[in-house]
């Protein structure tokens, strides 16, 4: 099993929560595969742009508190609409900021939010991108990656002319990677609105201010490769990517490299809200706790920790507008927060060596009644580590602090898991939890 394959499956979790159609980085990266080639970038080179690209939106969870917080409402929108526009020109921010702002509040609510807009100025919009490019390169260093790759990363937002984020960097200062993942994501977005004539042409009419003229120039021969736009529709689209690599070459995974991988997805996943910071690590130790003390073998405690680790990753497309709730949700909003496991099924179900994980990381929400969801499961139908997973998830919950109450007791934390024994939760699971296990809880928290 690959890296690569690896990375383009897990990247649809980051597509949702920049509000791109799923697969737009894989396509992104078909893009970018060509312009390197057409360019006659070296074998290395194109190998190093492949994963890059795959996790250019991985600092995306770390700015959505801070989109919300500066926008107001649903921010998967936001961000998605950032790249439609043109936002270095007056006009365009203009009207992205009355499309965007508090979209849907009231007029007060609005004319507030776009004050406080004007006055954050470009600081604010710099502040966004810092936040975003940082946090990517720090979680492409966690996953491996070798510091240029970060730094690409880091670096894909500048612009040719100076204009971009996080740093200000002109012309040849940006990385040659960074340059091509910068076009390779726009032409994509574009791609999708308007098919090829949409690609080339927003390259064209951006050509020496956000891109290099040359790249500009090669994306322009790519007009009749009819082979890499008939690629963009395919449903093997990442086995299309393989093809391309020069000499087939990849990193193979192994089982540290596979946990790497998880450990970084979980810190994508608990950077969307200060109310989950390290929720998923935390809910990861718990499980392990809880599953050493029903015996669980080295290999199923491993197995065990990965699930806990990515078993969140649905949550990247719950909006921060409902993540920071200080109260009780609507329908909607309820209908929303139980979708969340049905997206962590489908994205981990993409993903080799990691989709024998999905059905136990999607049931966390599960009841021994029956009575949860998303699928409604009876406890006869959840495996040890679903069950496991169940109990850990509440647990933390209920021990950490959340918009709407501070963290409880671990007595009272226990209380609760051992009332709800036998319907709710496992009882053999609930048995190997302990006050001390609980206050750890709440200590990491």
């Amino acid at each position: 099993m690959s890296l690569t394959t690896i990375l383009a499956g897990m990247s649809h979790a980051l597509d949702l929560t920049e509000g791109h159609p799923r697969g737009h980085a894989e396509r992104a990266c078909r893009i970018g595969q060509a312009l390197a080639r057409v360019i006659g970038l070296d074998v290395q080179s194109q190998y190093d742009l492949v994963h890059a690209t795959l996790l250019k939106d991985a600092g995306c969870s770390s700015n959505a508190l801070k989109v919300y917080q500066t926008f107001g409402g649903p921010e998967h929108g936001v961000k998605r609409a950032v790249w439609e526009r043109d936002w270095r020109k007056f006009g365009e921010q203009l009207r992205y900021a009355l499309q965007w702002t508090e979209k849907g509040g009231s007029p007060v609510r609005r004319f507030r939010k776009l004050a406080s807009l004007a006055a954050a100025g470009p600081h604010g919009a710099r502040e966004i991108f810092q936040i975003r490019c940082a946090r990517g390169a720090e979680i492409a260093r966690r996953i491996g990656c070798e510091p240029h790759v970060a730094q690409a990363i880091h670096d894909m937002d500048e612009h040719w002319d100076g204009g971009g984020h996080p740093r200000g960097l002109r012309g040849e200062e940006i990385p040659l990677l960074a340059r091509i993942m910068g076009l390779s994501q726009v032409m994509e977005i574009f791609w999708g609105m308007g098919g090829p004539a949409g690609a080339i042409g927003v390259a064209r009419t951006r050509a020496t201010t956000w891109f290099s003229p040359d790249l500009v120039r090669a994306a322009e021969s790519l007009a009749t490769d009819t082979s890499l736009w008939e690629d963009l529709f395919a449903p093997d689209l990442v086995s299309r990517i393989l093809a391309q690599m020069p000499d087939a070459r990849d990193v193979p995974i192994d089982d540290a490299r596979l946990d790497q991988v998880a450990s970084a997805f979980a810190l994508i996943i608990d950077g969307k809200s200060p109310y989950t910071f390290d929720h998923s690590t935390r809910v990861a130790d718990y499980a392990v706790s809880i599953g050493t003390k029903l015996s669980m073998d080295a290999e199923q405690l491993r197995r065990l920790r990965r699930a806990g680790l990515v078993h969140d990753l649905g949550k990247l497309t719950v909006p921060n507008s409902i993540l920071e709730h200080p109260g009780k949700l609507d329908d909607e909003q309820w209908r929303i927060v139980r979708d969340h496991p049905s997206f962590t099924y489908d994205v981990l179900a993409r993903v080799p060596v990691l989709e024998e994980l999905a059905l136990d990381a999607a049931s966390h929400h599960e009841r021994m009644d029956g009575r949860g969801y998303h699928r409604g499961l009876p406890g006869g139908q959840l495996s040890v580590t679903a069950r496991i997973l169940a109990v850990a998830d509440v647990m933390d919950a209920l021990a950490a602090d959340r918009p709407y109450r501070g963290g409880m007791s671990p007595d009272k934390v226990l209380g609760i898991l051992t009332a709800d024994s036998g319907t709710h939760f496992c009882p053999s699971c609930v048995d190997a939890c302990s006050t001390d296990l609980i206050a750890s809880a709440s200590a990491a928290a």
